[in-house]
């Protein structure tokens, strides 16, 4: 019989159970999360210790996160990834994707899954995915599979790679760095490569031939809807569409403009508007009713400027990313005027499973994978996405810094070799590369802002205190014991496939970061429990952290994707369950050889 849990274990159980809750949620951003949860553990053990230590050792352990090396390794890792991006170092990758693609489709869907899994093993899957999602949107209107048939496909693959290596994401780092500071030897950076290579060749043929039949074909020429974006029309004084009633209008406009009459506002010799509506038919209610999209005194600073400067107008959509200035914000908060860029509309795609769901008024917040409709000069829409974080669909591009690719890339290789060899520490060379792309130029001082993820650093520093209470209070002894009772039955197979599959249902529903704190220290004293090695039970919790294919609020990746290939939450499910089922399966079959249990 399983004695209760000591108080402290009780409380760091209940504190996990909330914060979950909190991420899976979504009512408070992570960030918030994550501060609260760090501030309850540093008040709770400020006021009642941990046996044995003072108020003061409570506070150490709370802000310990933010000065752990895992946590300055990750930071590093994301410097030199931001260097990659912005010297153009992976655009050659880019432009060989384009010439396969023009020769054969399904070689071209079979070299971009290749190359986007071994491209994430050494860079961050978002960098990835930004380097490859404007290339195959582009593509699927130039005679390529449209872009719901290969995004999730191309993510899969980025999440595999980026399982494969110990640098691959931020949570292989936090597993491995935990473990390490748990007693066990530490990893070098390829030291369960194979293992995931292996995975990877029994599921790459679901992912390539099978998954883009499941995928609908999201293409307009289909017939299916295209993006629908909600604009605030503004009609003036001089519009016979002032006064018209809601009826009235709505005759006028194409068959595919919704009004939100929720947003009819009449201010003297002004109305403003709400609309839904594709891009072609929004440009076209505004020309019907004489009405801007944008601001009037925006209009005009934009024709003056392209009277001055003859630079064209042009209008592009650009893609919040999850580390964007932009997430929290609405249009008027935005400050994106000020970059003498117009927003004509945005897309919402938070909750596009839900067809009913739609912005209430233009205050809405802006969310990760939101799409802006803006119109301005290419030089404004360049430097409205490289200062703000966005990702253009359509249009312009950053231009990167060519000059200076090859170095970069040589810094990655640089920083990457010595640490896989077992020469020096993942978090030395890791810190040493960011700080020679900054020498070098590859990265600028003032854009390490944009280098770094404000959210990413406080919930990795939140997720290592958690990993901490966890065991120190002893509720991972506590847990380890409840669960050994069921498993102790199950050969080690399936004991590591439930391990696995326990990590991969929190990690889809809640933060991958998370769950990898708190199922580390349960794998140890799992391990205590049942008799077996530490490091499969380890690797286990690692691979389930990285199965997050099955929901779109799994990964950051997941959310990029959904409004390029305008998904919804059943195409994550019908294509992720099965790629879950086969990599649990495999990666259990293969852990248990690998480890002769």
């Amino acid at each position: 019989m399983i004695e209760l849990p000591s108080p402290h274990a009780a409380a760091a159980i209940a504190l996990t159970v909330a914060m979950f809750y909190g991420f899976a949620s979504g009512r408070l951003k992570i960030e918030i999360v994550s501060l609260l949860t760090i501030s309850a553990i540093a008040l709770g053990l400020y006021a009642y210790p941990l046996p044995g230590q003072s108020p003061t050792d409570g506070l150490k352990l709370a802000f310990g996160g933010f000065g752990h090396y895992a946590l300055i390794t990750i930071c590093a890792l994301m410097v030199m990834g931001r260097g990659l991006v912005t010297t153009g170092a992976l655009e050659p990758a880019a432009r060989l994707l384009t010439k396969v693609w023009r020769i054969n489709r399904v070689l071209g869907l079979f070299t971009t899954l290749l190359m986007a899994m071994f491209m994430s093993m050494i860079v961050n899957d978002t960098p990835v995915i930004v380097l490859l999602l404007p290339i195959m949107v582009a593509l699927s209107s130039s005679g390529g599979l449209p872009a719901s048939k290969t995004l999730i496909p191309i993510n899969a693959a980025v999440l595999i790679g980026g399982m494969a290596t110990t640098i691959g994401t931020s949570t292989n780092l936090l597993v491995v760095s935990i473990a390490t500071d748990l007693g066990m030897p530490a990893m070098s950076v390829f030291h369960f490569t194979p293992i995931v290579l292996m995975a990877a060749v029994v599921a790459f043929p679901f992912i390539w031939l099978v998954m883009p039949r499941l995928l609908p074909d999201n293409s307009v020429e289909t017939g299916h809807e295209p993006r629908r974006f909600y604009a605030l029309l503004r009609i003036g004084k001089e519009s016979s569409a002032l006064t018209k009633p809601v009826a009235e209008l709505a005759a006028l406009l194409p068959a595919d403009v919704k009004i939100d009459e929720s947003s009819d506002v009449q201010m003297g010799d002004a109305r403003r508007i709400g609309i839904f509506a594709p891009h072609a038919s929004l440009e076209e209610a505004a020309r019907l009713l004489g009405a801007t999209a944008a601001p009037h005194w925006l209009i005009n600073r934009l024709k003056m400027e392209y009277s001055k400067s003859g630079n064209d107008l042009a209008v592009a959509e650009l893609s919040i990313t999850a580390d964007s200035d932009l997430v929290g914000k609405t249009i008027e908060t935005s400050g994106i005027a000020e970059h003498h860029v117009a927003v004509l509309g945005v897309y919402d795609a938070r909750r596009p499973w839900d067809r009913n769901a739609q912005p209430q008024d233009a205050q809405t917040p802006l969310g990760a994978g939101d799409i802006i409709l803006a119109s301005g000069t290419m030089p404004n829409l360049q430097n409205l996405a490289r200062s703000l974080n966005l990702l253009i669909l359509e249009g312009a591009k950053e231009m990167p810094r060519e000059a200076k690719a090859g170095l970069a890339l040589a810094i990655m290789v640089g920083a990457v070799i010595p640490a896989s060899l077992g020469i020096i520490p993942i978090a030395i060379s890791a810190l040493g590369g960011a700080i020679v792309m900054f020498l070098t130029g590859c990265v600028k001082f003032d854009r390490v802002g944009k280098a770094l993820s404000a959210k990413v650093v406080v919930l990795v520093a939140a997720s290592i205190v958690v990993g901490k209470i966890i065991l120190d209070s002893g509720a991972a002894e506590w847990l380890s014991q409840l669960l050994a009772i069921g498993l102790q039955y199950l050969p080690p197979a399936g004991v590591l496939a439930t391990i696995m599959l326990f990590v991969t249902i929190l990690t889809n529903f809640a933060s991958n970061t998370t769950a990898a704190a708190v199922g580390t220290p349960i794998a140890f004293s799992l391990a205590k429990q049942l008799g077996i090695p530490v490091e499969p039970l380890v690797l286990a919790v690692l691979f389930g952290c990285n199965l997050c294919y099955a929901t779109p609020v799994a990964y950051q990746t997941n959310m990029l994707i959904m409004s390029a290939g305008d998904y919804r939450f059943k195409d994550y499910t019908k294509t992720g369950i099965p790629l879950v089922i086969i990599m649990v399966v495999t990666l259990s079959a293969l852990l248990v050889w690998r480890y002769q249990l």
